[in-house]
């Protein structure tokens, strides 16, 4: 069980703190038709956020009600009972268990469109065998999450080639945010210690099977927008994200995006 809720917690926070961060750019898009886009994109996420957070609160609260001892990820609500948004208002930054990817700024379009590329290539694969997972409530969200997904994959990936194989200044922007983003996708395929349980169950996916088909994907991709991988040399990070170990970006979103909860606390609106 508690493998079950860490790694459904995981999967909440990857798609809530990315769903936040394209949510930063309403108002500020290229133009109104790709604005729009990175908006519904951000929209998309924060459901599936939703739609893990819940679970996981259920998760959590029969584990109490039955006497076990659930792990506990921070954000009680009134009662010690959990929520959707006591789970997502509530916890501090060494209780989430997303990925660095996700937490990363902003920047410029071209780091935006390249961090969304990363993960949906990464949630794309995920989600296929995620559907298939032996917990029903799981493998139905990632059906239904799925259909999401692969549009937010064909919209980053044309994005990627359109920059990459473009003008001079676009070519270069694009170049950068790969030199920039490229060390903390090795974290998404390192299982942390509640997903090889989870696995091990027949609950998560086996990273090492989705590995492959992401970086052909990626080496496609790259491929068709002329850009190349860059040298890992020096570029270790040293720590991990589903561990509770981020960086200082994740502070700054928590501290936004929890503010009103905080300041308000258990009022609705």
């Amino acid at each position: 069980m508690n493998a079950l809720i860490d790694y459904t917690l995981h999967l909440a926070d990857n798609a809530l703190i990315l769903g936040h961060r394209n949510s930063e750019w309403t108002g500020h898009g290229p133009i109104l038709e790709q604005d729009i886009a990175i908006s519904n994109i951000a929209l998309d996420l924060i459901g599936q956020a939703r739609n893990f957070y819940q679970y996981a609160a259920r998760l959590i609260n029969d584990s109490t009600l039955q006497g076990a001892k659930a792990p506990s990820p921070g954000g009680e609500g009134v009662g010690g009972e959990a929520t959707e948004d006591t789970l997502a208002y509530l916890r501090d930054v060494k209780d989430f268990k997303n990925c660095l990817l996700v937490e990363q700024t902003n920047g410029d379009w071209a780091k935006t469109i390249l961090r969304q590329f990363f993960f949906s290539a990464y949630q794309f694969y995920l989600y296929q065998h995620l559907q298939h997972s032996k917990d029903e409530t799981l493998a139905a969200i990632a059906e239904k999450s799925l259909k999401e997904v692969t549009y937010h994959l064909r919209w980053s990936s044309e994005w990627v080639v359109r920059l990459g194989d473009g003008t001079e200044e676009s070519n270069s922007r694009i170049k950068k945010a790969v030199d920039d983003l490229w060390v903390y996708t090795d974290e998404l395929f390192e299982a942390a210690s509640f997903e090889l349980l989870a696995t091990n169950e027949g609950i998560a996916v086996d990273l090492s099977l989705i590995k492959n088909n992401w970086l052909k994907k990626i080496t496609d991709i790259f491929d068709e927008a002329t850009l190349r991988f860059p040298s890992r040399e020096g570029q270790a990070v040293r720590w991990n994200g589903k561990d509770g170990k981020h960086s200082e970006h994740l502070g700054y979103i928590l501290a936004e995006m929890q503010f009103l909860q905080r300041a308000y606390p258990n009022n609705y609106w």
